[in-house]
């Protein structure tokens, strides 16, 4: 698998890459005028780890994360690139028992894109699709948001979404559901226990037309509230872990 240098920014995204990966960790940075016990937690994994520490400035560690919270924190690691198709399909062939893929059509903000990773990673999917053109991608916000699960995930960018769906269907025996608030199909009498490929669409606009034709089945999730919709990454953790409730059974 190709790997590739990202900063990663917050305590726990980089306490997470200490403990799960030091070895990958290339240099720390840190500002020196932040004495809290999480950091000074932070510091003391990575020097028993062996990782470079650096003492900085909070504009440096702004510079460095391109963003504000990074809560005094920041770390370079060497950490797997996005994947295509022949990988995606390398990974599906060496899969025990029936796979599990979350494909997510055109999310655009890092923060639900990282929220959903992090469900992915708890349910144990075993891939992340999106397509490659407006959809966002592994950037450090995502990363940070998935607390260490954008290490562990395989994350698959695609050229043509529809086109995958079609031979992970037709190659790989996967039953595409697709989530839609206006069909009458209830999450709940679904199967989901085989080959799965689970689509959820982009904030506000849902699956793109050419995405919603590809699907099996189109199902909802029963809302008894006022609300219309959920977060995508809430409806990711809803669909998904029933999708492991009925594997488990």
């Amino acid at each position: 698998m190709s790997r590739e240098q990202r900063t990663i920014a917050g305590i726990h995204s980089v306490r997470t890459a200490l403990k799960h990966g030091a070895s990958e960790v290339s240099g720390l940075w840190y500002d020196g005028n932040r004495h809290d016990k999480r950091l000074k937690e932070v510091l003391v994994l990575a020097r028993k780890a062996g990782v470079p520490v650096h003492d900085t400035s909070k504009d440096e560690l702004d510079r460095l994360s391109s963003e504000s919270n990074h809560q005094g924190v920041v770390a370079r690691v060497l950490a797997p690139a996005s994947l295509g198709e022949e990988a995606l399909r390398a990974l599906l062939d060496t899969v025990d028992g029936p796979p599990l893929v979350l494909v997510l059509d055109g999310i655009q903000d890092p923060h639900n894109l990282g929220a959903c990773l992090r469900t992915a990673d708890a349910a144990g999917v075993h891939a992340v699709v999106t397509p490659k053109d407006r959809a966002v991608g592994l950037t450090p916000v995502a990363c940070k948001v998935a607390s260490g699960a954008a290490e562990k995930v395989p994350f698959v960018q695609v050229t043509n979404l529809a086109r995958t769906l079609r031979w992970l269907r037709d190659e790989y025996r996967m039953w595409v559901v697709g989530t839609a608030g206006e069909t009458a199909d209830a999450l709940y009498q679904a199967d989901l226990t085989g080959p799965l490929a689970i689509i959820l669409g982009a904030e506000g606009k849902g699956m793109r037309r050419l995405t919603r034709e590809q699907c099996d089945l189109l199902v909802s999730i029963p809302m008894a509230g006022t609300v219309e919709s959920l977060n995508v990454s809430v409806a990711a953790g809803v669909v998904l872990f029933e999708a492991v409730r009925q594997r488990q059974q």
